[in-house]
């Protein structure tokens, strides 16, 4: 029995032409552990933009109902060879009801149950997914449950993964996004120390009135006095950054290298042997990223990406992570939404130049 629904599919041709369209999909029965899920809610995330929109030019593109034809630039056409002439489908997570299930007893247990999952294929009626990445919601609502794998996890991950290198604060770039926030609830939780980065006075209020005792403002004048003193009273030389291009990394390795050297007893013309560690988890800002030899050399630059810290962490630790997301979905992890919208919704000027901008706390919700 196959079933059939509506789908978004996304399209780079070698030419730079970039076609978003909804199309009817026909759905295969699963197999083995996997589980066929009726979609109701799925959020537009950051890293869903990369294959929905990258840096197409949605100002000039032509709209009809259901379908969005633009024009990508270079160099990022080029940059993006690996999908030339391949219909994706889009959408990391979301959340539904499975309507039918493979014959492993696993994803059998699910049948009937309304779960989080993380398709890759979520802005869809329908989709299939692999009934280890389920979270069965209980009395939670699809829209409680859409947004509860991707930040929750990551927020979750940056705090679990600074516990194993033995830090006892962070420093965050975005500190009011979605992810921010639950982030700042973590670490009052846990007890760990935040510095939160932010960009404009009411994110500062917005996180103050959460509680957040450490907040600067990179908008500021006197930002890097405000950095500096924020390292010095945590001690957090150990940050993540979604912003990617740019100088705010190059700014938090020299506030914390002025921060080690201004504790250092004797001079050393090689800096601070204080390690300095940022991690890059996003390409909010798609230009180099920039960095200016002035805070010695105990510095280290890495990516950081969910999926493969999950599987460097261990099933144990996940279990006790999605375990802990699920027992608090509704307060520490609760996302907020600024519009919800069908699938046609998704492909109009209007709703498309919004979620793009990834600005803070206007996430968008799809109802699939």
């Amino acid at each position: 029995m196959t079933t059939t629904g509506k789908q978004l599919f996304t399209t780079l041709e070698s030419d730079g032409t970039l076609t978003l369209e909804i199309a009817e999909s026909t759905f295969p029965d699963p197999t083995g552990n996997q589980v066929l899920v009726k979609m109701e809610a799925a959020p537009i995330n950051p890293s869903d933009l990369a294959i929905l929109t990258g840096a197409a030019d949605f100002e000039n593109a032509d709209y009809s109902p259901g379908k969005v034809v633009a024009k990508m630039p270079e160099p990022f056409n080029s940059g993006s060879k690996a999908r030339h002439g391949q219909r994706l489908p889009a959408g990391n997570e979301g959340a539904g009801t499975v309507v039918a299930t493979g014959d492993a007893e696993m994803a059998k247990a699910l049948m009937g149950q309304r779960v989080s999952c993380v398709p890759g294929t979520a802005f869809s009626e329908y989709a299939i997914a692999d009934a280890t990445m389920c979270l069965p919601l209980g009395d939670h609502s699809a829209e409680d449950g859409a947004s509860s794998f991707v930040n929750p996890m990551t927020a979750l991950g940056f705090v679990e993964n600074a516990k194993m290198d033995g830090q006892n604060a962070i420093l965050h770039t975005v500190g009011a996004s979605n992810l921010g926030q639950m982030l700042n609830r973590i670490c009052q939780e846990d007890g760990m120390d935040l510095v939160n980065i932010v960009r404009k006075p009411d994110q500062a209020e917005l996180l103050k009135s959460q509680g957040a005792k450490h907040v600067v403002n990179s908008s500021d004048g006197d930002f890097m006095d405000q950095l500096k003193s924020a390292i010095d009273a945590t001690g957090a030389f150990y940050g993540f950054d979604p912003i990617g291009g740019g100088k705010m990394v190059d700014s938090c390795f020299k506030a914390m290298e002025q921060v080690a050297v201004k504790q250092m007893t004797e001079y050393s013309r090689y800096g601070s042997n204080q390690p300095k560690r940022m991690f890059i988890y996003g390409r909010l800002d798609v230009a180099p990223t920039t960095l200016t030899p002035s805070y010695g050399f105990g510095w280290t630059l890495s990516g950081w990406l969910l999926f493969p810290f999950l599987q460097s962490a261990g099933r144990e630790t996940m279990a006790r992570m999605r375990k802990r997301v699920l027992d608090n979905l509704t307060t520490t992890f609760a996302s907020s939404y600024k519009e919800k919208v069908d699938l046609e919704g998704m492909l109009t000027k209007e709703a498309i130049l919004d979620y793009r901008r990834m600005a803070t706390g206007e996430k968008y919700l799809v109802t699939p």
